[in-house]
């Protein structure tokens, strides 16, 4: 019922940028956070970045001032600007998106994954 739609990853050199994208489309009633996660191979799954629907922002501690998410509440979409990435950054990037569905009698709540798009940051 949620679809996630992402965008924006690829291979990019070490001290380059990327800019990822994730489009939510579906039967919305309303979303509450908006998140990206990344898993390297052998690794688990953690976060990058989050932001509320109230705007608040939070990042995993290695981003270290280097990514800013930011999010179009018009387009339900979510961004994530990556500067001076490095090897350490290479993985497979999700976007994570929660929020309520229209139900018949009260609103359900959800939580979608997107299928990830790879980041390889390699000279």
């Amino acid at each position: 019922q949620v679809q996630l739609v992402e965008s924006g990853g690829g291979l990019v050199q070490p001290g380059g940028s990327l800019r990822l994208s994730c489009a939510a489309s579906g039967s919305i009633f309303s979303i509450n956070a908006m998140a990206w996660y990344r898993q390297a191979p052998g690794n688990q799954r953690e976060l990058v970045a989050a932001i509320t629907s109230g705007g608040s922002t939070s990042y995993g501690d290695f981003v270290k001032g280097r990514f800013t998410i930011s999010r179009d509440y018009a387009k339900n979409t979510v961004y994530l600007q990556m500067n001076r990435l490095n090897a350490e950054d290479t993985a497979v990037y999700y976007c994570n998106v929660n929020g309520l569905l229209p139900g018949p009698f009260h609103a359900v709540d959800f939580i979608s994954w997107g299928q990830g798009t790879q980041v390889t940051v390699s000279s």
